[in-house]
């Protein structure tokens, strides 16, 4: 840890933990090592989700030039399919957006009470649909 915040708040989620546990206590072993214990503990696990923390940082800056990215023609594209799925059923809509929310056809299927050979089936088709109205639209 090379910030004195960094420590700080270690320091402190040390003392709260401590706080936490004193009523789990045990006076047969020394307060030494129970305390040295948990510190360790805490540590580690706030190393941990420090790197974890970092990498997602370090993800986020790699990718903010995309993020800041401000494309007219993809906000008009994205105008344009939230246009189209309003013309859908309201079951192939709900497949469509669970799709778009990143949902694997297994967890549709799940949620929707299908076979997830059904769910791609059902998207492939829908998604056929979308493209020609799409193509319709631009004509």
């Amino acid at each position: 840890m090379q910030h004195s915040e960094e420590r700080k708040d270690l320091v402190q989620e040390i003392i709260l933990q401590l706080w936490k546990a004193w009523p789990r206590y045990n006076p047969e072993f020394a307060l030494s090592t129970w305390a040295y214990r948990i510190a360790l503990n805490v540590s580690i696990s706030y190393l941990r989700k420090d790197k974890s923390r970092k990498l997602k940082h370090e993800t986020y800056e790699s990718q903010w030039d995309i993020l800041q990215w401000d494309n007219e023609n993809l906000n008009k594209q994205l105008e344009q399919l939230y246009f189209l799925l309003e013309y859908l059923r309201p079951i192939d809509k709900a497949l469509i957006i669970l799709s778009l929310e990143g949902k694997k056809n297994k967890e549709i299927a799940k949620v929707m009470g299908m076979t997830a050979t059904n769910v791609s089936t059902k998207l492939q088709r829908i998604k056929e649909q979308l493209k020609k109205q799409y193509q319709q639209s631009k004509d």
